[in-house]
């Protein structure tokens, strides 16, 4: 369902809106047809909050796993009521975001997002969408978490915590109250991609050379194939249609064939790419943006190239566990992971923050990954195993667990930092708590009844 935008309202104009709620656009002399599609649930200074906005918030959260401290039909917009307090003030106060800043945010969340459903096509699959309408749909809502984030930062930039401070307060916890630290693990990898046969290549290009010219002598849409025969998961039910896409959102071997397209009658070659072998036929071009179609085949994998890339790591296992070479020597030189290979095989890990370091915790590596790593000593290399990679590829992997460090509490002298952020965490939320409950008591607030008996967070919404 696509929101209007309202447009902003006087304080006066805002108060009947409370409660009014939107119909469809139907004959009056149908009265059955009208439903109810939204309504304006709260309203924050000039900035409504709609029920759709609450549900949508509620969905996520649902899919996501979330939990809400309290009842959820309170939590839910007060928390979106707090956004728009952010919201306001960085307005006021002129915070600003660069549009290269969230192409760079987006990028990495979509790197994390990838990484945690295995494979692109597997994170297409899974939402329906592709990754470029994601991208699209995340814009507006991460400028507005990257301006909230800005704001919230401003006000407590000036908030220190000193070693007494942190040792203070950590004297007072009781031993069940001092957090604890997961155990985290920096792991180096080693991958070799199992060879594919000519024989398995060529016959996915006869099915891409077929395709073309089924569809240059008329016979059929190039959508139609695409539905029928593309392996890409979250382009194919929208006839293998992207969407607009800059250059840097595309592989380079993809980019190069699909920004050189002129003409929507004519089809491209077939493209090589890391995730297979496509064609790409032209929509529209807008600027540096294009969209196109493209039906994505993939070669398999004989079960024979895996036991033979199998069998080499394993053989290169035991070099390394006999000391003949280094591990960070092995997965430079014969590493295919060209993610890992130029760093000696260590992964790095995309935080939810979207930092990025070299520990894990057991969860966040991926599950193949973690089940070997698991049995491993520092400085132990596994043995040989098979997984699927970000680009949604079969490979086969060794493992060294550089370094594990097993989950416990907290210790001054072992983890000053993570005690100290604790505290300057605290110390930060109270000042944050505070600012909200004063800017509630400035600004206008307008709350359905039927949130009035909630019992929020902050004190002041309800006047």
């Amino acid at each position: 369902m696509k929101k209007t935008k309202l447009i902003t309202l006087g304080l006066a104009a805002m108060l009947p809106l409370m409660g009014i709620v939107a119909q469809r656009n139907v004959p009056d002399d149908d009265p059955t047809q009208k439903s109810v599609i939204d309504e304006v649930v709260w309203v924050v200074g000039d900035e409504p909050i709609l029920k759709s906005e609450v549900e949508g918030l509620r969905l996520q959260a649902e899919m996501e796993g979330i939990r809400w401290g309290g009842n959820p039909d309170c939590a839910i917009p007060e928390r979106i009521a707090v956004e728009k307090l952010f919201l306001h003030q960085a307005a006021i106060d002129s915070i600003e975001v660069t549009e290269s800043e969230i192409s760079s945010n987006i990028d990495q969340r979509m790197e994390f997002f990838i990484q945690q459903a295995g494979s692109r096509e597997k994170l297409e699959e899974w939402r329906g969408q592709t990754v470029a309408q994601m991208r699209a749909q995340m814009h507006d809502e991460l400028r507005n978490q990257m301006l909230i984030q800005r704001m919230r930062e401003k006000l407590v930039e000036d908030i220190t915590v000193s070693p007494a401070e942190v040792r203070r307060y950590f004297s007072t916890l009781s031993p069940d109250s001092v957090p604890f630290v997961p155990t985290e693990v920096e792991v180096q990898i080693i991958t070799r991609m199992p060879k594919i046969e000519q024989e398995e290549i060529n016959r996915i290009k006869d099915e891409l050379r077929e395709y073309t010219n089924r569809v240059t002598a008329g016979e059929t849409t190039f959508q139609t194939l695409a539905r029928m025969y593309s392996e890409d998961p979250g382009s194919a039910r929208y006839g293998g249609e992207l969407g607009f896409v800059g250059r840097g959102t595309l592989d380079p071997a993809f980019a190069a064939a699909a920004f050189n397209l002129t003409d929507p009658k004519k089809l491209s070659k077939i493209v090589e790419s890391e995730f297979g072998y496509h064609i790409i036929q032209l929509v529209e071009k807008r600027g540096d943006k294009i969209n196109v179609r493209h039906i994505l085949r993939k070669p398999r994998v004989s079960d024979a190239a895996i036991d033979s890339a199998l069998i080499m790591l394993d053989s290169l296992a035991v070099s390394l566990r006999q000391e003949k070479f280094t591990f960070d020597e092995a997965a430079s030189l014969l590493s295919d992971d060209k993610d890992t290979r130029n760093n000696h095989g260590l992964m790095a890990n995309a935080t939810d923050d979207g930092r990025r370091t070299s520990k894990f915790r057991m969860q966040d590596l991926p599950t193949e990954v973690a089940r070997a790593v698991e049995k491993l000593q520092p400085g132990e290399v596994s043995p040989a195993f098979k997984m699927v990679n970000q680009r949604g590829k079969t490979v086969c992997a060794i493992v060294k667990l550089k370094s594990r460090v097993d989950g416990h509490r907290a210790t001054i002298t072992e983890d000053f930092q993570v005690m100290k952020n604790v505290v300057q965490e605290k110390r930060r939320n109270e000042v944050l708590n505070k600012w909200v409950e004063d800017k509630i008591k400035t600004i206008y607030v307008r709350v359905n009844d039927r949130y009035k008996d909630c019992q929020f967070e902050h004190q002041g919404w309800i006047k």
